[in-house]
């Protein structure tokens, strides 16, 4: 399966999505209810409204767009892994990653708003690479901001991905004072529109706008199965770093600082589970983006050929069995 997906041919984004389906196949076969939080946003609860009446009258709405929405990260990210040269041979290594590190969690599989921000989220890391010596970038920041801004105003607490973006910026373009306030400006833009339709339609009030903070370790329930999956996350991940990190001399400079803000971003990623804290792993989801392209320099690397083989088809084994034997989804 890795040796298929190492080629870079269009039947393998058929594959995938092959792949996908099976993988995920409980998901259709015990649909499962758009997820609520503490944390959503207006919009999110809007979206939902409007998709409600059809999905009480099709229960599968909710699961197809849930994977639609996965397989279409797994493309997007595929893609932008292959554009910016990130491993030396182009393939669908990261989108396989992707869419068996997603199976881990089932809340990773449902309808949420985080999984709706991480698919703009995808797009946003895409725009930032992009900007690298770029000389009238205005635009392009102005719209990284903007997405951001979206991605907060759906799940507030991925707000925390500002400091990933400054840092970012500061990595990949020469200081702006002027670029980081346009970078900001599109953060609060949606924040600020929809500030206006609530006085408008007199509802004003600050905690619509910023929602109650609190940072604290989220309060997950711990079980063998939740280590199992972990550890199948890990350790592919450290491996791939070490992989990477091997080859930081052979690499473009580009190149290197890319690296440099997916580990930046898997930081990111793991401070949003920390901001109003809860106790389900959908605020998680974050993290697959820089988990699956460290995983496919695993596939592609290792000297070992055996181990990304038996690290692959271990993971395949462990989700069924999770599915099927184990808590199920």
């Amino acid at each position: 399966m890795i040796g298929i997906f190492k080629q870079k041919t269009p039947a393998n984004i058929f594959l995938l999505l092959i792949f996908g389906i099976l993988i995920k196949l409980p998901a259709f076969l015990y649909p499962h209810a758009a997820i609520y939080g503490d944390n959503d946003s207006a919009l999110y609860k809007a979206i939902t409204d409007l998709i409600n009446p059809s999905a009480y009258k099709n229960p599968f709405l909710y699961p197809v767009l849930a994977f639609t929405l996965l397989f279409l990260q797994a493309i997007m990210l595929n893609r932008f892994i292959n554009e910016q040269r990130m491993l030396n041979q182009q393939g669908h290594l990261p989108g396989i990653a992707y869419m068996l590190i997603s199976s881990l969690y089932p809340e990773w599989n449902y309808f949420s708003a985080p999984l709706i921000a991480n698919t703009i989220l995808i797009y946003v890391l895409s725009v930032l690479f992009k900007t690298y010596n770029q000389p009238n970038a205005k635009g392009s920041i102005f719209n990284i901001g903007l997405g951001l801004g979206i991605i907060s105003f759906l799940f507030f607490p991925a707000a925390s991905f500002i400091i990933w973006i400054l840092f970012a910026l500061a990595i990949i373009r020469p200081f702006s004072l002027k670029e980081w306030m346009l970078c900001l400006l599109g953060l609060i833009t949606p924040f600020y529109f929809y500030a206006v339709f609530l006085f408008v339609t007199d509802k004003w009030s600050w905690e619509n706008i910023l929602p109650h903070i609190s940072v604290g370790a989220p309060a997950i329930s711990q079980s063998v199965w939740l280590a199992g999956s972990a550890f199948l996350i890990i350790l592919p991940f450290l491996t791939g770093g070490y992989l990477v990190n091997d080859s930081l001399r052979r690499m473009l400079i580009q190149v290197r600082k890319g690296w440099s803000i997916l580990v930046l971003f898997l930081i990111g990623a793991f401070l949003v589970s920390f901001i109003n804290n809860g106790s389900s792993f959908e605020g998680w989801i974050f993290t697959i983006i820089p988990f699956a392209a460290f995983h496919a320099c695993t596939y592609l690397y290792s000297s070992f050929r055996i181990f990304p083989v038996a690290v692959f088809w271990l993971t395949v084994v462990y989700v069924l069995a999770y599915q099927y034997y184990g808590p199920g989804w």
